[in-house]
């Protein structure tokens, strides 16, 4: 593993996994894990909005690992890391807060959308809170998560990378005042950057109950496919935008007949084909995508052993690196304070 370079990349522990973060993240990082020395981050540090769900977190933690396993991700290979069983995130966090300014962090328009949505829940999902300390502190520990093991690579979403930026300036001031410690990292941004709801109305996600999951069963997926809006009302013969029907866009995301997908939305935009029909060509093109992760899923469900020693090793790993890292950044910083006499 030595001499290849690094990636960082990793998903807070707030549930099971769906379609968006395979199109957006996974496939990726499937792809990549054999050329490069992969750190997989479950970032249970950075979910105080469920500070008192505790429970939801520390099972997701096991939904997370249990989804990279089916996708197949390799444990042997790579690292699959608990952001808490590393300390050395918190503390690089907090040296590093040395030097953020705070005008750096409230720039950030993913920390303002998601302060936003605390403050300002969407009706009758859930009671407006205040905007707790941890909130400012996210992006901050986000960019310790990725200097942390000296990453050169990030896969992310197109809504993370003003995080990469924010890394890259951070990893540039602290060589530049310091030491030359830390690789200024590079960002990927998936093949789907950010896949509609079944809704329509907004990315997938769990809070919105528009996702469709990695682990749902072939009757769930045909329920939730039947159920999707399919964009502006028209007539089964009518023809309509592909752009504008998430039926056809999860087709374009996941259809692995190109030619075939091809002719139909050549179709669909010429001469119309009725939502019902291409319903079931994209029930039947979920299913199966995700039949072989399932079926990998149920077997590592029935050897949660095999998890835990995937998370345990992984941590391990990545705490002897972090060491690597933090002796460094003491050196950098000149805080081996007892070796002066």
């Amino acid at each position: 593993m030595t001499g290849r370079k690094r990636i960082l990349t990793g998903i807070r522990p707030t549930g099971a996994l769906h379609l968006g973060h395979y199109a957006g993240a996974l496939e990726n990082w499937v792809r990549l894990q054999h050329e490069y020395e992969c750190y997989f981050l479950i970032a249970d540090y950075q979910v105080s909005d469920y500070a008192d769900d505790i429970a939801r977190v520390r099972e997701s933690v096991w939904e997370v690992a249990l989804d990279w396993l089916a996708v197949g991700l390799d444990p042997e290979g790579s690292h699959y890391v608990i952001e808490s069983l590393v300390p050395e995130n918190a503390e690089l966090t907090a040296l590093l807060s040395w030097f953020l300014p705070l005008s750096m962090l409230e720039r950030n328009p993913t920390l303002k959308a998601e302060m936003e949505a605390l403050e300002n829940p969407v009706d009758g999902q859930a009671e407006r809170k205040p905007v707790p300390v941890a909130f400012y502190n996210y992006p901050v520990m986000q960019v310790a998560n990725i200097l942390l093991p000296r990453a050169h690579l990030v896969p992310v979403g197109d809504d993370q990378l003003p995080h990469i930026e924010l890394t890259r300036e951070t990893a540039r001031r602290f060589n530049r005042r310091f030491k030359e410690v830390f690789p200024e990292p590079e960002a990927l941004v998936g093949r789907v950057p950010r896949l509609v709801g079944t809704d329509g109305e907004a990315k997938m996600s769990k809070s919105r109950n528009n996702a469709i999951y990695l682990k749902d069963d072939a009757g769930t997926v045909a329920k939730k496919v039947k159920r999707m809006f399919g964009g502006p009302p028209r007539g089964a013969n009518e023809a309509g935008v592909a752009a504008e029907n998430p039926i056809m866009l999860y087709l374009e995301a996941f259809d692995p007949d190109r030619e075939g997908f091809a002719g139909l939305k050549e179709q669909y935009e010429r001469s119309g084909i009725g939502n019902a029909e291409l319903k079931e060509r994209l029930t039947a093109v979920l299913n199966g995508l995700l039949e072989p992760i399932r079926d990998r899923r149920q077997r590592y469900a029935a050897n949660m052993r095999a998890v835990r020693e995937a998370l345990e090793h992984g941590s391990c790993r990545a705490r002897e690196t972090a060491r690597e890292t933090m002796a460094m950044v003491h050196d950098a910083l000149d805080m081996n304070y007892l070796e002066r006499y």
